[in-house]
């Protein structure tokens, strides 16, 4: 396949770019994306701070491709790393720069996590059936707390009755 910009050289590199979920392709040879300033995979020009970097800071608005800047400077108090600093360097300073920029670090998560902002783990096959019966338990508990400050009553001795009869299963588990 020959390179789009200049019709000559081999395209070398293929670029797949979605913005706003519209999908753009490129063919280029090198040549062209030096002189288009595209980051070269493998080259010098790029490292893996800058892709974090662009994970964090980078938001696209309305298909202009536009890069927005943090609107608050964050500065933690114990190493004085500001949240510019974090995503060029891609790292924290110290313990307390988690909690600095907890407030940043949810979208990110849940960018890089697929949606998710807590990493859940893989459990193993022979003992993951009561741990998500465990999971279940807790969940049922949160709702059986909500329903009674709500005062739904009836619904609270629902969950109550189904939490028991889980804790039960699980007694007679380990009891056979």
């Amino acid at each position: 396949m020959l390179c789009q910009e200049c019709q000559q050289r081999q395209a070398t590199l293929h670029f797949t770019k979605i913005i706003n979920g519209k999908k753009t392709e490129f063919h280029i040879c090198d040549v062209c994306a030096k002189e288009k300033g595209e980051y070269i995979p493998g080259s010098n020009s790029f490292s893996i701070h800058q892709l974090l970097s662009g994970l964090l800071d980078v938001n696209f608005s309305a298909g202009a491709g536009e890069v927005k800047k943090p609107p608050q400077e964050l500065k933690c108090k114990n190493c004085g790393m500001t949240y510019q600093q974090f995503a060029e360097i891609g790292r924290f300073g110290c313990a307390d720069c988690y909690e600095t920029f907890n407030p940043k670090l949810d979208p990110i998560f849940k960018r890089i996590h697929s949606g998710n902002a807590v990493h859940g783990g893989k459990i193993p096959k022979r003992i993951g059936k009561d741990l998500q019966v465990h999971r279940q338990i807790e969940q049922l508990k949160q709702k059986l707390q909500e329903a009674v400050t709500n005062e739904e009553f009836e619904h609270a001795a629902e969950l109550r009755d189904n939490i028991r009869s889980l804790e039960k299963s699980l007694q007679d588990k380990k009891e056979g």
